[in-house]
Formats: structure tokens, C-alpha cells, sequence
């Protein structure tokens, strides 16, 4: 793309992110930037439409930017608006409020802070994933008696994330079976990652119960499950009112989006470094996207690993060139406070261990 057609591009694109409406020749022609006719610009626009960056959506001689043409804005065109410092302090202030009052864990209040202000400053919804458990190890696991064979078995993990689950048991257990149970997932299951629970590792423990094999095997499935659940991925969204009351989404999409939303999830590719960048109704295949929408992306890390994205949901001439930085700079920031958060995990065990008996 040659110089000219780059800033014809670049000025529909800006000026179309700031009215919505289809942009023709006389206004670029108005641009001190763009010092060429308006025959000019009309040819260097069709010659745009025709290689598929720009569309012409009514009978009318203005353009719209295409999937095509916001990637290339974004990926060549665009200048970035960095945060000034009274940006980034008040980001700061919102982030590393006091954590003392959540019930989750540290690691999960950090994303959940950063979730809702990133949406109150962006005035859009936002989107997060939290990998943070796969990192984490099992510090304790408990079977409390709470009825006739009832029992619930309590996980907490390394990461503050605590568990339980109500287990019905055929029979009911005995102090030696509780002693047993306890003594038992302490030497094989503490210190354990998470993500090494898997079917083969709990049937190698539930074969290692021996004589207590058929009492104590619920409970170890149980350990299995609430692992499980822990490992989910969940999308959360916060500002949902942002997605309602934008007149540029149907409302039917957004309620749709909002039911199935965890199937952002598997899109969401957490390996890529920098900004994701996903147009809704872009790919076919996407049953969750919302028409006419974006949604950008970006990569938290914890060690060094990728622990999650964090992003916002806005129709497509979204302000690109002030929200990328926010995000980027929202991503840096949950990486620095996981890093605080972090402690050195305890040696994972990845075989199991004689019980003795």
C-alpha cells in the first residue's frame, strides 16, 4: 500500500471511529493532512473498496472500514495515545486496594479489581480468564463429619482458592478410617500441582488405599472433581450494562453472548504475546460473537507462564489507539501484583508415595 492510500485509509478509519457514519471524499478533501483532490481520494478509495479494506454499506459515496481494514489501521496505521501519568496512578490506586476484605483468593481479587476498572475508565465491558490455578499446589485437603455418612472434603490450594464438596458415603466412617484418610493425603496429595490430578494419578492413589480402598475411594474421587473444578475456565464479565445499553449491538446478541459466554474461553488463545484482536461475525464459526462488536486482549503472566487475558468488549470502531494502552498497561500490572502474590511452590510429589500399611 503506497503512502497515499495509507493516510486515505488511516483518515476513514479515525473519522469513522468518530461519527459512525460512512465517510466520503469531501471531508477527507477538508484534512489538512490529505493535500490531494477529491477526484483523488474517490479513486484511491475505490481502489481500497476493491482490494476488500474498505466497504460500500449504502447507495451513498461513503466507505466503512472492513474486518480487513481495521487489522491493517491497527497492525501499520494507528498511533498509539500512551497513559500519561495521572493515568497510570489512578489505575495504580484502583489495582493495589486493600485485599483484606475479598472472599476469594489474592490472585483471584487482582483480576476482579482489574476487571471493573478497566471497565468504569473504558467506559465497555470487560472480559477476564484466570489460569492462576493451574500453577497452584494442594497445601491441605480435610474430611469433616457433618451427619449420617455424611461428609464434607475441603481443598485449599497455594493460591488461597479453598474447595469443598458434600460426599454421601455408603457406610460411616470410623476415627482410625478419618485418621487413616488424613495421614494418607497428606503424604500424597500436599505439595501436589493441581494440574497432576489426573484419572491415572487418582487411580494409582485409590490402588495404594489397599484394605481402605472400598470406604476411602469416594472421597479420593472427590479430591479428582473439585481439582476439576478448580482447573475450569471461566470467562467472567463485568460492566454487562456497557454491552446492553450500546445501540450498535443487537440486544438479542449481547443476551446470547452473555448465556454462553465461557466459550470465549477457548478462543481466546493465551500463548501470543501483546494484543489480541477478535471481530465478532468476523469468523462464521463463532455462534457467540456479537454482531458489529470487538474484542481485545491481553496476556497476564504469572512466572513467567501465561495465567490469563484480560480485555474489553466494544463495538468495532472502538477508540483503538486510547484502549490497546490501557490493556497493555492493565496486563503489566496484574503480571507485577501475581509476581508479589507469589510464593516458591513446595516440591511436587509426582509419584505416590508407601503409606506403610
Amino acid at each position: 500500500m503506497d503512502t497515499r492510500a495509507m493516510k486515505i485509509l488511516a483518515a476513514i478509519v479515525d473519522e469513522y471511529i468518530r461519527t459512525g457514519e460512512p465517510v466520503g471524499s469531501k471531508v477527507l478533501a477538508e484534512r489538512a493532512d490529505i493535500s490531494v483532490s477529491s477526484a483523488t481520494i474517490r479513486n484511491t478509495m475505490a481502489a481500497l473498496e476493491q482490494e476488500g479494506y474498505l466497504d460500500h454499506p449504502h447507495t451513498s459515496a461513503g466507505r466503512v472500514p472492513t474486518y480487513k481494514g481495521y487489522r491493517y489501521y491497527i497492525d501499520n496505521l494507528m498511533n498509539p495515545v500512551p497513559l500519561d501519568a495521572e493515568d497510570m496512578e489512578q489505575i495504580d490506586g484502583l489495582l493495589e486496594q486493600t485485599l483484606e476484605d475479598s472472599t476469594c483468593s489474592p490472585e483471584e481479587a487482582i483480576i476482579q479489581n482489574a476487571s471493573t476498572a478497566l471497565a468504569e475508565i473504558t467506559k465497555c465491558a470487560t472480559f477476564s480468564t484466570n489460569h492462576v490455578s493451574q500453577f497452584s499446589v494442594i497445601t491441605k485437603v480435610d474430611v469433616i463429619p457433618t451427619g449420617r455418612r455424611m461428609y464434607v472434603l475441603l481443598m485449599i490450594t497455594s493460591s488461597g482458592a479453598i474447595k469443598n464438596r458434600i460426599c454421601r458415603m455408603e457406610f460411616d466412617l470410623t476415627n482410625e478410617q478419618m485418621e487413616f484418610f488424613n495421614s494418607f493425603v497428606s503424604k500424597n496429595l500436599q505439595g501436589v500441582n493441581l494440574a497432576e490430578l489426573t484419572d491415572e494419578y487418582i487411580n494409582k492413589l485409590i490402588e495404594a488405599l489397599g484394605a481402605y480402598m472400598i470406604t476411602l475411594s469416594p472421597l479420593l474421587t472427590a479430591v479428582c472433581e473439585l481439582s476439576n473444578d478448580l482447573m475450569q475456565d471461566n470467562v467472567e464479565v463485568q460492566g454487562q450494562t456497557n454491552l446492553l445499553e450500546c445501540q450498535e449491538f443487537p440486544v438479542m446478541d449481547v443476551m446470547k453472548f452473555l448465556e454462553n459466554k465461557n466459550e470465549l474461553s477457548a478462543l481466546l488463545d493465551s500463548t501470543f504475546s501483546g494484543i489480541n484482536i477478535k471481530f465478532g461475525g468476523e469468523d462464521s464459526t463463532d455462534t457467540f460473537a456479537i454482531s458489529n462488536s470487538t474484542f481485545v486482549s491481553g496476556t497476564y503472566y504469572k512466572n513467567g507462564k501465561p495465567a490469563g487475558t484480560l480485555g474489553v468488549i466494544g463495538p468495532m470502531r472502538l477508540d483503538y489507539r486510547r484502549i490497546i494502552p490501557y490493556i497493555e498497561y492493565f496486563s503489566d500490572k496484574i503480571t507485577r501484583l501475581l509476581s508479589e502474590q507469589s510464593d516458591q511452590p513446595p516440591q511436587i510429589e509426582s509419584e505416590v508415595k508407601d503409606n506403610g500399611e
